[in-house]
């Protein structure tokens, strides 16, 4: 089967890993995901993941708290470092040739981000881990996502999440909540609906790149979206 893509940035949330733990990694939920992404990698196609760190540590939550805002937002950073080094793991364990690249200095565990450094390790067939969001405070990792895919020349984000697209309303929450199959980044933005944050969605609708939300966590979903089965929510022009 031929893929629909040849480039795609996966954004992965921190809670991705947690699996049904409370907070931290859960080493066989990382296993899996690494398998599937392997399992994309080998059809060709090249990868290029951003990973939060929300299981670990939320910058937001804690500035809630009482935390001064930046210290908070570097922390949360931090962990996405953490969650980028467990997930290199996992995928080297399936012998994918694997780099973590940082927004953020430290080269003892990690390269530090460089963009046509990263662009090559690409066309070598290697992931390419971005951790450290953008290195900034104040910014998501949605934000580092859009970011990283632009700078990557990615042809999609994909957006793994817990449900199987954009609802009207919280589908945990409210039954009647209906699904999109596909929304404007207008409507997106409009209806306030927390696909990602506005500056993330904003950036994307400036550069035409089209998201695709879709549930992580049913085993071979990332294959399906890239091979373009029609699942999930496309967020387009």
């Amino acid at each position: 089967m031929s893929a629909r893509y040849d480039r795609v940035l996966l954004k992965l949330s921190g809670e991705a890993l947690m699996g049904e733990q409370a907070f931290g990694i859960d080493p066989t939920v990382t296993a899996q995901i690494a398998k599937e992404i392997a399992e994309v990698q080998s059809l060709g196609i090249q990868i290029a993941i951003v990973i939060g760190g929300g299981d670990l540590f939320r910058g937001l939550a804690a500035s809630a708290k009482g935390m001064d805002r930046a210290t908070a937002d570097y922390m949360g950073m931090l962990a996405t470092v953490i969650n980028a080094l467990a997930l290199q793991d996992a995928l080297e364990k399936h012998g994918i040739n694997t780099r973590v690249a940082t927004a953020i200095e430290m080269r003892a565990v990690a390269e530090p981000f460089i963009r046509r450094r990263a662009v090559r390790h690409l066309e070598k067939g290697r992931v390419v881990v971005f951790a450290a969001g953008t290195g900034n405070p104040y910014f998501t990792t949605d934000t580092a996502a859009a970011l990283r895919a632009m700078e990557m020349k990615a042809d999609v984000i994909l957006k793994g999440t817990k449900v199987d697209g954009i609802y009207t309303a919280d589908p945990m929450k409210d039954p009647e909540a209906t699904k999109y199959t596909k929304i404007s980044y207008l409507q997106v933005l409009e209806r306030q609906l927390k696909v990602m944050d506005a500056t993330a969605i904003s950036l994307c609708m400036d550069n035409k790149l089209p998201i695709v939300v879709f549930n992580l966590r049913q085993a071979g979903n990332i294959r399906r979206v890239v091979l373009g089965d029609p699942i999930g929510t496309t967020v387009s022009v």
